[in-house]
């Protein structure tokens, strides 16, 4: 099954709770009978029977789903749309008819089978499912399509400048350092979504309407309930990981302000407050290492460039492929299937408009494995390629499970997989697959790490705050009004981010910005992938005998570690994650510390700086 990966939405709230990625059709069951007393034999049949219906069936629909990505029409979308619209009338009525064997003593596996069956929506009614499909497609169609173009200029005769879609965008935040600059095309994309926030609206409201079918409160208890815990039990879950890693994020953020003061200047930025978004290098000041430039320690000697090291070489999307490849085979994992290089899609197609977020599908269930990106030879697209290929290698995995365990242990698992090998993309590592002649001394370790905690720790706090909107969204606390009120507030909150504008009014909707919330696609998940994968290199380092720092480990080559790796990606989803997460690390419950182990250097580091810029900074008062 496809997991839902940043680019893949299809039915998300449903799917996520149920085959977290692929839509389904289903012919028409027959509504719950009431009436005969059910037996373990009958609920057996049940089981094997919508099991392989909602596994055949729903390849179509998965096919239809990577066409409508690579072709964004109109047609592709109603196509989609339809597929959805079929799964979801019928997975309903399955749900339902589940409920029939709840009572009945069953071996584990058709028990958690059942219990998988039932984390979905219900729509009863055929206008409402018809509704929920056409929404869900056209809005990951209207994000896939958005473009920001720029007024035409004053002087008479001038030629108006060409629109530019978001990609385009990300580079103008990435690099310029003109704040005039970044504040245009930073407005100019999230000017965009407000096209399509009362089709959310109205989407938010028949979601509700198919959890509460389902006996959830709305579709964000619905979601916090697929954890193998109960809803409040996983929002304590996630708040306590928070507060584990906050003090860390404090230190980050506190260092980049004074930083980007020096920059900026005291009148762009506070001296104390929230960061305006629109300096911080990204769209949704999720991720901060394009000001490293900025932050960079001073003193540090030049490190080799990956990227330009890619670009010298003249490094081709095939290749970067090959390279992620290697690691997990050097793990003693298989080689990827010939289908994959023949019918993945790798780079940008010249002649259409394709959602280029990088994603990775499973569409047979067995080895019809593929990525969806537009790889250029850059440093974080090399990451990203190992990241999306862990997707694949824990789909290969589990494809000897039946297809209701044909998942993750939970989604933050699948996320976390890729993730995890690459933080050993190491300079080690680097220099054995002969793409970096020398590594850096251990005085210079500060660079790298303060590098990776720009893209991991900034992180930790918008990828908490997504999710937490629209729990209050779906809860009903925040009305389409107060939408970018409330986003605004968990922004400043967790983030310490502000606008840099003020808000739209009640016309703004600037959570829909974000591909994730216009598609829906639960977030949590980021959140806790990023929890995992530093628990689970903590784990594998150790089995592989590692014994120095923890960001010098790769686990490149170790056979060992890689055999501990795939016994519990082999797993999926058929048992609670924290035996999963129990196979691979010892520990039945997740823990942030190991990614304050790996940071543990650069914390002490932020500190000692933070003291010295907080005199110096107070000259720019």
């Amino acid at each position: 099954m496809l997991q839902i990966r940043p680019g893949v939405a299809l039915i998300p709230a449903l799917i996520a709770g149920l085959f977290a990625g692929a839509a389904f059709a289903l012919p028409a069951v027959a509504a719950t009978r009431a009436a005969a007393k059910p037996t373990v034999a009958e609920a057996e049949r049940f089981i094997l029977d919508a099991e392989q219906r909602l596994e055949r069936l729903g390849l179509d629909a998965q096919r239809a789903e990577w066409v409508a990505e690579n072709f964004i029409t109109l047609d592709t979308e109603t196509m989609t749309a339809q597929s959805n619209e079929q799964f979801l009338t019928l997975s309903g009525e399955v749900a339902l008819q589940a409920r029939r064997f709840k009572d009945l003593k069953l071996p584990q596996a058709s028990a958690r089978k059942l219990l998988l069956m039932q984390r979905t929506l219900m729509l009863p009614e055929a206008a409402d499912r018809s509704s929920y499909a056409r929404l869900a497609a056209g809005m990951t169609g209207a994000y896939g399509k958005a473009k920001y173009c720029p007024p035409a200029p004053a002087a008479a005769g001038a030629a108006r400048p060409a629109c530019m879609p978001l990609g385009e965008l990300e580079k103008v935040l990435a690099t310029s350092r003109d704040p005039a600059r970044l504040k245009e095309v930073w407005l100019g994309w999230h000017a965009q979504s407000p096209s399509y926030k009362q089709d959310y609206a109205k989407y938010v409201a028949v979601s509700n309407k198919g959890a509460r079918a389902m006996g959830a409160l709305d579709t964000g208890a619905l979601w916090r309930s697929f954890y193998d815990m109960p809803p409040e039990a996983f929002s304590a879950e996630m708040e306590r990981l928070w507060q584990q890693v906050k003090p860390l994020y404090d230190s980050l953020h506190t260092y980049t302000r004074y930083k980007l003061r020096q920059a900026y200047g005291a009148a762009a930025v506070p001296a104390d407050g929230p960061i305006p978004a629109h300096l911080l290098g990204n769209m949704w000041a999720q991720s901060w290492d394009n000001l490293y430039p900025l932050l960079k320690p001073a003193g540090l000697e030049k490190s080799e460039d990956l990227t330009a090291l890619l670009e010298e070489r003249k490094t081709s999307a095939v290749d970067m492929t090959r390279y992620a490849e290697g690691f997990y085979t050097s793990l003693g994992m298989r080689a990827l299937p010939a289908t994959f290089w023949e019918r993945s899609l790798l780079t940008k197609p010249r002649d259409r408009d394709v959602v280029c977020h990088a994603s990775a599908w499973d569409l047979d269930g067995k080895d019809d494995v593929r990525v969806k990106m537009c790889i250029t030879p850059t440093a974080e697209d090399f990451r990203v390629i190992h990241h999306e290929l862990g997707h694949l290698y824990y789909d290969l995995a589990y494809n000897v499970q039946p297809p209701l365990f044909r998942n993750g242990a939970n989604d933050g698992f699948h996320e976390a997989i890729g993730d995890t090998v690459a933080l050993s993309i190491t300079p080690a590592y680097l220099k054995r697959v002969g793409l970096m002649k020398n590594e850096p001394d251990p005085s210079q370790d500060i660079g790298p790490l303060l590098y990776t905690a720009l893209q991991k720790v900034a992180f930790m706090p918008f990828a908490y705050k997504v999710d937490k909107w629209r729990w209050q969204v779906y809860g009903g606390q925040v009305q389409p009004a107060d939408y970018d009120k409330a986003w605004w507030a968990l922004t400043e909150q967790y983030q310490g981010v502000a606008r840099p504008a003020p808000i739209d009014g009640e016309r703004g909707f600037d959570a829909g910005a974000k591909f994730h919330v216009a598609s829906d696609t639960p977030y949590a998940r980021y959140f806790l992938a990023h929890v995992l994968q530093f628990q689970f290199h903590r784990a594998l380092c150790r089995e592989a005998g590692d014994t120095g720092p923890l960001y010098r480990c790769s686990i490149y080559g170790n056979k060992q570690a890689g055999a501990r790796f795939q016994q519990m990606l082999a797993m999926g989803t058929s048992k609670p994650w924290p035996e999963a997460l129990k196979a691979v690390t010892g520990e039945e419950r997740m823990d942030a510390t190991a990614m304050l182990d790996y940071f543990a250097p650069l914390k002490a580091w932020l500190d000692a700086q933070n003291r010295q810029l907080a005199v110096t900074d107070s000259a720019l008062k």
